[in-house]
């Protein structure tokens, strides 16, 4: 999915207030968490998470997320990412080029 950096600084503003749906703890990525990213994304479009782990395993969780999801990472802040996916029937409104 591409997006532009409107549309990235768009859903940064859009992601500040909303709070961590998924912890992703110390068993890492497991099946079940990975399902769950999958209905948050579906849900929500826009989710936060928290990654716990060091910087360079946060790092590949992102890396993981974003291949298996097809999501966008709209920011990484320490602990906390968010990622963006189009639903089927998209309740956020992107904004044009």
């Amino acid at each position: 999915m591409d997006i532009t950096d409107k549309q990235i600084i768009f859903l940064r503003k859009s992601c500040h207030h909303i709070k961590p749906i998924v912890t992703v703890g110390n068993a890492g990525l497991t099946e079940n968490v990975m399902s769950e990213i999958e209905l948050a994304l579906n849900h929500h479009e826009l989710v936060k998470m928290k990654l716990n782990g060091d910087s360079n395993e946060r790092k590949i969780m992102v890396a993981k997320i974003v291949a298996e999801t097809g999501a966008v990472v709209v920011q990484t802040i320490g602990h906390t990412a968010s990622f963006y996916r189009e639903a089927d029937k998209p309740v956020i409104k992107l904004p044009k080029i």
